[in-house]
């Protein structure tokens, strides 16, 4: 846990930057709440508080969840969803190796059915935003839902890149239309790009020291890409480049930190190959047709219900027991 934190520092000093002050205060906010809840569930369990405190498992899931929601999210929203991700999601199912079901992606998804319009108030990216906040203003929108004087909503915060393909696209607006816009880089939004960079770096890193397999980032990136290019060979129009899908959104951060969550992934490695390609289908698929334009918390929680028989269909076989010819 504590190299998966140590991982997530790039991705988050980028988003800091990139996003302001905002994602910084979510991150503390989120932290104290998530330590707090575990230390109240774990001693209202009779069980001691400091071994489950310091594996550290509560702050990775407050961070994720941190890192996935607007900057300036309400403060209340912040401790109602990730209160439901360590209390109900992770220890009404008897905590830490015992939950089906990833914690900050559960509270992630609460938020975004129950409050889809707080969802949407993202800030433009640093190079893009002529009304940054500072970290005074910013506090004072978090805690008390107060914008500085003279600004509004739709003067400080804009849709995200997949939000703004996905409406466009609705209107028959072509992609090469659509990309003529100051909003893109390279592949994905400005900013959001340079921030899933980070996070690929952050991945790279807990491969590198074996925290985490090889096998889920690569299979649901590789296989994300390829429905992704097969599209855009069929339609370029109506049907973005394949890397707009990788550095978009949270695919980097649910590649590297989300789906290789331990607990609700697959185990084996098959099991993990079969698990990660599905995930990416599942997010072609709902950024494609269905009515969200980020996807990965979904095809997270889809696929943390399928691992359990995925896992069960490819256990290896154990040595010693083969099939003989007269079986």
């Amino acid at each position: 846990m504590l190299w998966v934190i140590i991982a997530l520092v790039p991705g988050s000093i980028a988003m800091i930057w990139y996003f302001g002050w905002g994602i910084l205060v979510n991150m503390l906010l989120a932290s104290l709440v998530a330590v707090a809840g575990e230390a109240a569930v774990i001693k209202l369990r009779s069980r001691p508080v400091m071994p489950a405190v310091g594996d550290l498992s509560a702050l990775v899931t407050a961070l994720l969840f941190a890192l996935a929601v607007p900057p300036l999210l309400p403060w209340w929203l912040t401790v109602l969803c990730v209160g439901f991700a360590i209390i109900v999601v992770k220890h009404m199912y008897g905590g830490i190796g015992y939950n089906p079901f990833n914690p900050a992606m559960a509270g992630y998804v609460l938020l975004l059915i129950s409050y889809p319009v707080e969802m949407t108030a993202w800030l433009p990216p640093r190079m893009l935003n002529e009304q940054i906040l500072g970290l005074g203003q910013t506090l004072s929108v978090i805690f008390t839902g107060t914008l500085p004087a003279g600004l509004d909503w739709d003067a400080v915060t804009m849709a995200t890149p997949l939000d703004t393909m996905r409406t466009q696209l609705d209107l028959n607006i072509m992609i090469s239309e659509i990309r003529l816009s100051p909003l893109w880089g390279d592949f994905g939004g400005i900013g959001w790009e340079w921030v899933g960079n980070w996070f690929l770096l952050g991945g790279l890193l807990l491969l590198y020291k074996r925290v985490i397999s090889w096998h889920i980032p690569v299979s649901m990136l590789v296989a994300l890409l390829l429905i992704a290019m097969l599209f855009h060979a069929l339609d370029q129009e109506t049907h973005p480049f394949g890397l707009f899908h990788i550095f978009s959104g949270g695919t980097l951060l649910g590649a590297f930190f989300i789906a290789t969550d331990p607990v609700s992934a697959c185990t084996t490695r098959k099991g993990q190959l079969i698990y990660g390609a599905s995930i990416a289908v599942l997010i072609f698929v709902i950024r494609t047709w269905g009515g969200y334009p980020d996807a990965v918390a979904f095809a997270v929680l889809l696929m943390n219900m399928a691992a359990p028989t995925i896992d069960y269909y490819t256990q290896p076989r154990a040595f010693g027991h083969g099939t003989s010819k007269n079986d």
